[in-house]
């Protein structure tokens, strides 16, 4: 749904339909994988009815949630526009705002308590017991580019290195990534239901309190470190902070939580560049940034920095 006119009216007509009423003024937020508008009291999500199903999933899981966790959902569905169909999902908007990845202009103190809160409502997802449909989506295979155990990071790597015919990928970091494969964990259990995706942009927060976790689209069985590796990696100057705070309330030791996200950080940069080698017109852009993202995970450490 290229047309963002159209992209607008639809966002209107299903906000009508789901509040009742007029929705008001809507105005565009910017997303990777969807359309979205919010006005005062509603979000709606948009994206081709031909495009990934991820909002679905996202859809059939907010109402099953633990309470309190996500925003609420007034209707998700289909809708005609003209010739063509939509999928949407409509959401009542919870106040507040993202801390933004990085989370720029967020003072130390702020970082530490919206992150005590982030893992206390990420526990609670952790401990949720899905059943029936929802546990079922939730098992199913879905292409997230994380981290899959020790041989499947191995392996990608090499795959990796054979695409990589023009050595876009130098050899130091090539090697560096196979050291961080050598010594990840054997395995990646698909334990509990894990966000997969709870960076700083996806939460809201308002008077260093955390208001809701939103977009659940990457949402799977995974290890409650596949969460905590997003809310460190994205915390920007607050890194070792918001570590702190995990090792803390999880009981792990600073040096294994260090070497997990660093083998998941390592899987989703190889899965990244993977994909841009094989469509160097397209993802000219992704490939520099991981690139660059590499060279602070292997020839920088950041993960290490402050062990040093």
């Amino acid at each position: 749904m290229t047309d963002l006119w159209q992209a607008h009216d639809a966002a209107r007509a299903v906000a009508a339909a789901a509040l009742g009423s007029d929705p008001g003024p809507m105005a565009a937020v910017e997303s990777s994988s969807h359309h979205v508008y919010v006005g005062s009291d509603i979000v709606v999500k948009l994206i081709d009815a031909g495009g990934h199903a991820r909002l679905d999933r996202e859809a059939l899981l907010a109402d099953q949630l633990p309470s309190g966790l996500t925003a609420p959902l007034l209707a998700s569905g289909l809708h005609r526009l003209g010739t063509r169909e939509i999928r949407y999902a409509c959401y009542v908007r919870v106040p507040g705002t993202a801390p933004g990845m990085g989370m720029p202009g967020v003072d130390r103190a702020t970082a530490r308590s919206l992150a005590e809160e982030a893992v206390q409502r990420l526990e609670t997802l952790h401990r949720w017991v899905p059943t029936g449909q929802v546990e079922q989506t939730l098992r199913e295979p879905l292409d997230h580019g994380g981290f899959a155990g020790q041989v499947a990071l191995l392996a990608e790597v090499e795959s990796l290195a054979a695409l990589d015919s023009h050595g876009t990928v130098p050899r130091r970091l090539l090697n560096g990534l196979t050291a961080i494969g050598e010594r990840a964990p054997l395995q990646a259990a698909a334990a509990v239901p894990v966000h997969a995706d709870c960076h700083w942009g996806n939460w809201l927060a308002r008077d260093r309190s955390v208001t809701a976790l939103l977009d659940f689209e990457w949402a799977r069985f995974g290890e409650p470190v596949d969460d905590w590796f997003f809310l460190a990696r994205f915390s920007g100057p607050h890194l070792e902070t918001v570590l702190e705070v995990i090792t803390s309330a999880t009981a792990t030791s600073s040096e294994v939580l260090r070497t997990q996200c660093e083998a998941r950080e390592a899987a989703y940069l190889v899965s990244d560049l993977r994909v841009a080698l094989e469509h160097p017109d397209t993802h000219a852009q992704m490939a520099a940034d991981r690139l660059s993202g590499l060279e602070e995970l292997i020839v920088d450490r950041h993960w290490w920095r402050r062990t040093r």
